[in-house]
């Protein structure tokens, strides 16, 4: 039986996510995109997976730059954020940084100030699967932010807890 994408996309769709913003800056260039599929590995050594739609312009910058910053996103001061860097918003790639308060890691991967908690973490593994890059990334860095409720999104619209 072969599932097809729209299907496969719906059914996706009843899954709540938390709503991140996953960055990287070096050599190849500065990127920025909103993401929702973002999870945990492992605690020892502290790595996270990104998937990454490889149809999507610069989405190599990521892996050729070997760094990646993952902001999770608060539910009060996040939507305006993650529409920007979702691309719907209509402001161009380039210009994104210009929302929100950028610091940098360790890694050089830009953090958002007011991330609930930012992640600086360096790729140790990427593959392409299907139609995404698929990044590994070892934490080597992170900043908690403050305590309040996520960004979530579910059913193809920004929600909050």
């Amino acid at each position: 039986m072969t599932i097809e994408p729209k299907a496969f996309r719906d059914a996706m769709s009843r899954f709540a996510s938390a709503v991140h913003i996953v960055t990287t800056d070096g050599k190849a260039g500065r990127r920025g995109v909103t993401a929702t599929a973002v999870v945990g590995v492992s605690d020892d050594p502290a790595t996270l997976l990104v998937c990454l739609n490889a149809a999507s312009p610069q989405n190599h910058f990521f892996g050729e730059n070997g760094n990646l910053g993952i902001n999770v996103l608060a539910a009060e001061t996040g939507q305006k954020v993650a529409q920007v860097f979702a691309g719907s918003s209509g402001d161009k790639a380039s210009d994104r940084f210009a929302n929100g308060e950028w610091g940098v890691g360790e890694t050089g991967a830009p953090l958002l100030a007011d991330a609930l908690v930012a992640f600086d973490c360096r790729i140790v593994e990427a593959r392409r699967v299907a139609t995404h890059h698929v990044l590994l990334a070892e934490v080597v860095g992170l900043r908690l932010g403050p305590d309040a409720p996520p960004l979530l999104y579910h059913a193809r619209g920004y929600r909050l807890l």
